[in-house]
């Protein structure tokens, strides 16, 4: 199993039916994968998609529905497709339960930087700022380190996303809590030790007397 596919079947399990949930550009898209369509749980995308699919098959793809990074996706039954006015209505008004984000850092205070990537030009921060600070659960979903530096640090490095605090960090190594007291080790994946978590770790971890090992979903 990929690091990837290991963090987006770990926030499939974070996810609950009768909830509407944004799913990022890149890896948090493919969360949807993990996801049964009859499950009760609505896939928003800012570009205007509510009850966002899975990408289709190839040679099924439709110019016309995509992500809002320009990825092919399928459309849910009974899904519907709305103007940004609306879409963003929905972020900012706090409709959203939960999105999902990628992540290039993530601090001690749980605060987020994933909009400026070094050494690319970016048009601009799309949506993340207000998703951060919209909808009611924050989950980052993200590799835990980047050719093999730490992301989760003592401080962002990077321009801050948002100065809330983000719910949950999901890695390829571990499931970490921010709280007022700090990041809290909550799982490990599955063959992943602690000692490993903790040197790809550069912020100080909080580790419990026991860490179990985390569940995926099939």
């Amino acid at each position: 199993m990929s690091p990837e596919e290991v963090i987006q079947r770990r926030v499939a399990r974070e996810l609950h039916p009768g909830t509407l949930v944004n799913l990022g550009i890149g890896l948090p898209t493919g969360v949807c994968r993990h996801i049964p369509v009859d499950s009760g749980i609505l896939f928003q995308s800012e570009n205007g998609i509510v009850g966002m699919g899975s990408r289709p098959p190839e040679g099924m793809e439709d110019e016309d529905l995509t992500d809002a990074g320009g990825g092919f996706v399928s459309a849910v039954p009974g899904a519907a497709t709305v103007d940004s006015t609306l879409s963003f209505g929905l972020i900012r008004g706090g409709h959203l339960d939960a999105t999902v984000l990628g992540g290039l850092e993530v601090d001690e205070n749980g605060h987020l930087a994933n909009w400026v990537v070094p050494g690319r030009m970016v048009p601009g921060m799309g949506g993340a700022m207000d998703l951060v600070s919209g909808a009611r659960r924050v989950i980052v979903a993200m590799q835990h380190t980047a050719k093999g530096r730490p992301k989760i640090v003592p401080k962002c490095t990077l321009p801050l996303t948002s100065t809330r605090r983000v719910t949950l960090i999901v890695t390829d190594l571990a499931v970490i809590e921010p709280t007022d007291a700090g990041l809290i080790l909550r799982e490990r994946a599955p063959a992943v030790e602690i000692a490993e978590i903790v040197a790809a770790t550069s912020a100080k971890l909080t580790i419990p007397d026991f860490v179990p090992e985390m569940t995926l979903a099939d």
